[in-house]
């Protein structure tokens, strides 16, 4: 954690900032290994030229702050007090530049930060926590392994409950259920189920549709354990498919073997997305696959890199990201298939390993 904070510190140096505010929660816990949801409360880890961190948190966190976090200097505040007051007296008044996490900091949180901190600049330090949380540690890598295994375990599991006549939101229960039983920490984002020609819908929502033979299921979700997610998806037929679903599935499965192997330290963003996309093209499906071909995971579902054809930012060794092409006809169903992918020194290793092959489930 002191090497993290280290990397802030020098980047204070080099941009001549008299300090640093962090206060996404999410980057609290990379550099301190404190995890809380301070909701309405203020939450910051700050950082002064010259001087030791400093963690501020709501006196009700103090003991699991002391317990859990790296940063030893722990300063707390009521929910009489004024936090930024405590800012000020730290940082003091009228500084040349400060910097703050601009995507996280509300636009009242930062008028009320130009009034207690008056520095003349504030530059963002969204860059910098970006560049260190790209490259996995090993340890972050074992993380993410670990939550995979969860997910898919919850997966093989779940799908023993399939049964004709059940909901979405039956299977969603049963699924979220046992995510918690197997021991993660919840899913990383709401688990989507959908059957039959919901399925081509690629932000769809699980409702009381029924599990017919025929249909398409589309699982999509993921875990958190030990602060990193997970995000897999997987589609199964339930009973015999016409031919151009089963058409539409290869074709998916192809394409998603395809991105894969495209991947590689120093190649495009775009060109893995370009790589996936050729399939379904070639196929005639183009239109039909409507987003982009993957985005970056780790303490966060949706992290930096996007994968689109447009983005020309090179893969590096330690980025963890997804592939996952879909295609989706409305009126007939979708398929999507999801991959979470690892770049090591000279390729790729692919994290999960749930059977991909058209599986039937009745």
């Amino acid at each position: 954690m002191a090497d993290k904070i280290n990397v802030l510190y020098n980047a204070m140096i080099n941009g001549g900032w008299k300090g640093a505010l962090v206060t996404d929660p999410m980057h609290i816990y990379y550099l301190t290994g404190f995890a809380s949801e301070p909701h309405e409360r203020f939450l910051g880890l700050l950082l002064v030229d010259g001087e030791e961190p400093m963690l501020i948190v709501p006196a009700l966190d103090e003991e699991k702050a002391r317990e859990s976090s790296s940063v030893s200097r722990i300063i707390t505040h009521t929910d009489t007090d004024n936090p930024y007051e405590l800012l000020s007296r730290f940082i003091g008044s009228g500084i040349d530049s400060f910097a703050i996490e601009k995507e996280h900091v509300s636009v009242a949180r930062y008028e009320i930060l130009s009034t207690t901190v008056g520095a003349r600049r504030y530059v963002d330090l969204g860059p910098v926590l970006r560049d260190m949380r790209v490259r996995k540690s090993a340890d972050e890598v074992q993380r993410l392994k670990h939550a995979v295994r969860l997910v898919e375990d919850v997966l093989r599991d779940g799908l023993t409950h399939v049964r004709e006549g059940m909901t979405e939101v039956e299977l969603v229960a049963e699924l979220e259920y046992r995510m918690k039983k197997l021991g993660a920490d919840g899913p990383s984002f709401d688990t989507t189920v959908l059957f039959g020609t919901k399925t081509a819908m690629p932000h769809g929502e699980p409702g009381t549709k029924k599990l017919a033979p025929g249909d398409l299921l589309m699982i999509d979700m993921g875990v958190y354990a030990n602060g990193y997610a997970s995000d897999i998806t997987r589609t199964f037929a339930f009973g015999s498919l016409t031919s151009e679903l089963e058409h539409i599935y290869n074709t998916v499965l192809q394409a998603n073997l395809a991105g894969i192997a495209a991947a590689r330290p120093g190649v495009t963003c775009a060109s893995v997305d370009q790589a996936a996309r050729a399939v379904v093209e070639a196929a005639g499906y183009g239109a039909a696959f409507n987003h982009r071909v993957g985005h970056g995971l780790g303490l966060g579902i949706h992290e930096y890199p996007s994968l689109h054809g447009a983005n020309e930012d090179p893969l590096v060794e330690g980025l963890v990201f997804t592939v996952e092409p879909g295609i989706y006809i409305a009126g007939q169903g979708g398929v999507r298939i999801e991959d979470d992918v690892l770049v090591t020194a000279d390729g790729v290793e692919v994290l999960t390993s749930f059977p991909k092959e058209l599986t039937i489930l009745a």
